[in-house]
């Protein structure tokens, strides 16, 4: 069952007032409980009453380091976190989603744009808190020396080490499981972790790829198990899949 929007609680973590009040506004608009938090201290505050289904929050803070407070909110909750800073720059997108936010929203940005993403971040955890559909009965796959366990967001490796992925590489390296040795292109492949979001940048999945193949190269493993196919494409080629 979707969670209704009045419970969904949207924390916003920024400096700027005029920017808090617009966000405010047009989020409460659209049904979501929404408090405003300057940095740690508040988003600290705010934890001891008050959980958090999502954070949007501002990289660029006078007096705090936003990357610290994503890992903060990544390490001490639940939340979703979308990154929303001026800086566009891919590495500076790339630190933010390694820390474990789920999205990132340059500035400036198209508010509708915003709640289509802030939607899309939602919908993840509820499937995941949903009762099991048949898509997710397997609990577990096991490939080459990893297991990946998509309830809890982890890959275990053969010595026992967790590795933790965000919401977003946890949706695709699903996708891919489910789907071994097919050949997708980026079009296909935002499509399954995605939906009919509109308005994706098709190189979030070069990012999300990116990403894993770091993650699944943890133990020092050289074979490339997601390969990128000429004209586009990627396919998940584990030696064994189950």
């Amino acid at each position: 069952m979707t969670q209704p929007q009045q419970d969904i609680h949207i924390l916003i973590v920024e400096d700027d007032p005029e920017i808090c009040g617009l966000l405010k506004r047009f989020l409460q608009k659209l049904g979501y409980t929404v408090s405003i938090a300057l940095n740690l201290a508040g988003v600290e505050t705010l934890q001891k009453s008050h959980s958090i289904d999502l954070a949007l929050l501002d990289i660029m803070l006078p007096d705090e380091d936003g990357y610290a407070l994503c890992q903060h909110l990544r390490q001490t909750s639940e939340a979703r976190i979308i990154m929303v800073s001026a800086l566009s720059d891919i590495h500076d997108r790339i630190s933010g989603l390694d820390l474990g936010a789920d999205d990132y929203v340059a500035k400036p940005f198209d508010l509708e744009e915003l709640a289509a993403r802030i939607r899309a971040v939602l919908r993840r955890p509820q499937s995941e808190r949903a009762a099991p559909a048949a898509s997710a009965a397997v609990q577990h796959y096991r490939f080459d020396n990893w297991v990946f366990e998509p309830s809890k967001r982890a890959l275990y490796g053969k010595t026992g080490i967790r590795v933790a992925l965000t919401g977003s590489e946890t949706d695709l390296l699903l996708a891919l499981c489910q789907n071994a040795h097919h050949v997708f292109n980026r079009t296909e492949l935002l499509s399954l972790i995605r939906g009919d979001e509109k308005n994706v940048d098709s190189r979030a999945i070069d990012l999300l790829v990116s990403r894993l193949r770091r993650k699944l190269s943890h133990e020092g493993r050289q074979l490339e198990l997601i390969r990128t196919i000429r004209g586009g494409g990627y396919v998940f080629d584990p030696d064994d899949t189950k």
